[in-house]
């Protein structure tokens, strides 16, 4: 998905930071969880872009559910003439459902869960609506973590999307854990991403942890590179 004189890039509806991917659990009912990206650089071939921030809000509901409600604001440094400075992008409205209850949620087996909903128009950037829908499987042990993600898309653009992206994390118990992702991701007529992260996440206390990611990717020539710093801080 490619935004406004290709500058401003869209990414998944998926989100769990610092990934493009997310996980099969929801916020407890009455619970916010805030997903915040106040530093964030991208490098798409020559040009530079500010990522500032990254907002993405889930709030849990009853029945195993939550709302998310996400969007980021993107700054070209070297932006041509005519071009926007900046644009706020990757918009949208979803709920999250988890349909079997596993190991994310303290039970056995996998944890299975699905996404759904609607891509909004950004300032500046893609100006249509598209919706998606996907699911998310979950598996969580005592030394690894791992999470797959399929999403299927009717984009901004109007065209049809397939993501596919798998996250590894270690141990869940060590206070910082090494994380990693991979993801693919297609839209008809475009070219094909994929994209490759590495990082760790650092659990301050209950509700509060840091994270840093360091992204590689490939958008048909395109070289992307990405820093990417945030915070998850749940409470309610």
């Amino acid at each position: 998905m490619v935004g406004l004189a290709l500058v401003f890039v869209s990414e998944p509806a998926l989100a769990l930071r610092p990934y493009d991917s997310t996980d099969a659990d929801v916020a407890k009912q009455g619970e916010f969880e805030l997903e915040l990206g106040p530093v964030g650089l991208r490098r798409d071939g020559s040009k530079r872009i500010e990522v500032a921030p990254a907002v993405i809000g889930n709030l849990g509901l009853e029945g195993n559910r939550e709302l998310v409600i996400q969007g980021q604001r993107e700054v070209a440094l070297d932006r041509e003439p005519g071009e926007p400075r900046s644009a706020i992008v990757d918009n949208g409205v979803f709920i999250k459902q988890v349909l079997r209850q596993g190991t994310l949620q303290d039970a056995s087996g996998p944890s299975i869960a699905t996404e759904y909903g609607l891509l909004l128009p950004s300032v500046n950037g893609e100006k249509g609506t598209g919706f998606s829908v996907a699911g998310i499987v979950s598996q969580r042990t005592e030394d690894i973590s791992v999470h797959l993600n399929a999403a299927l898309a009717w984009t901004r653009e109007h065209e049809p999307d397939l993501f596919l992206g798998a996250i590894l994390e270690g141990p869940y118990s060590w206070v910082v854990r090494p994380v990693a992702e991979v993801f693919a991701e297609q839209a008809s007529g475009g070219p094909r991403i994929t994209s490759g992260l590495v990082g760790a996440i650092w659990r301050l206390r209950d509700g509060l942890s840091f994270d840093i990611g360091i992204r590689r990717a490939h958008d048909g020539n395109e070289t992307i590179r990405e820093l990417r710093l945030g915070l998850t801080w749940t409470f309610g």
